[in-house]
């Protein structure tokens, strides 16, 4: 699993620089926080922008953690029939790494489901947990399809625990970023402008890792892999 890990934390990352969360990350913060905007850079307090930056991280990392127990919940249901669930799995991650590519171009993949919500810019640390729920229960048009991919992963892991840790790193990839950039922005919004620039690059990256994760879960090659790493020292700590 530690190779699982890897791909779960790189997915994270990989979905935080997605084009349809990364561009809008100014407004997000401006919204938790209460900030403007001004000499191009995030004029806000930067203790509370920490504050409602972690409240928001656990929100969404919250959703995406009990979806992952509840994946893996259902493939222990069907325990008897673990390749078959590999064998599906595997197909529909390549499906997914191949839409991001451009290869495939299902519309019913790209919808964007979102719980409506009314609420006001958060007053406390609890209102920004709750936008950070209402975000994770959404399923974005570039996030969800690397989200299912890491789903369809823990739905084919071995122990509930290992389920509900690959949403776990999931998250720590995504939270990672958001915190470091948000401080950048305190900076300058340079970083922005510059990122932005690959953002493609990274949809591509993206879908060729879903890609190679999907020909190895179907395959059987990933659990060998594992095996592998798993015999030497560092995996053992």
């Amino acid at each position: 699993m530690e190779i699982s890990f890897l791909l779960a934390l790189g997915a994270g990352l990989l979905s935080f620089f997605s084009p349809c969360i990364f561009p809008v990350l100014p407004a997000y913060l401006s919204h938790l926080t209460g900030g403007r905007i001004q000499n191009q850079k995030l004029q806000v307090d930067q203790h509370l922008l920490f504050q409602r930056s972690v409240a928001f991280v656990l929100g969404f990392s919250l959703v995406f953690i009990v979806m992952g127990a509840s994946a893996t919940l259902v493939g222990q249901l069907f325990q008897a029939n673990r390749k078959l669930i590999e064998h599906i799995s595997g197909i529909f991650i390549v499906v997914f790494g191949l839409q991001m590519l451009g290869v495939f171009k299902f519309s019913f993949l790209m919808k964007d489901k979102k719980w409506e919500h009314k609420l006001d810019k958060p007053k406390n640390w609890f209102s920004s947990l709750l936008i950070g729920i209402a975000f994770g229960s959404g399923w974005t048009p570039c996030v969800g399809l690397t989200l299912s991919s890491i789903l369809l992963l823990a739905s084919a892991s071995t122990t509930f625990t290992q389920g509900i840790l690959l949403l776990g790193v999931y998250s720590l990839g995504m939270a990672i970023p958001f915190l470091l950039i948000s401080f950048m922005m305190t900076k300058s919004l340079r970083i922005i402008r510059l990122i932005n620039r690959y953002l493609g690059k990274f949809s591509i990256v993206n879908g060729s890792i879903m890609i190679i994760l999907g020909l190895l879960i179907f395959s059987g090659q990933l659990t060998r892999i594992s095996a592998y790493f798993a015999g030497f020292t560092i995996f053992d700590i």
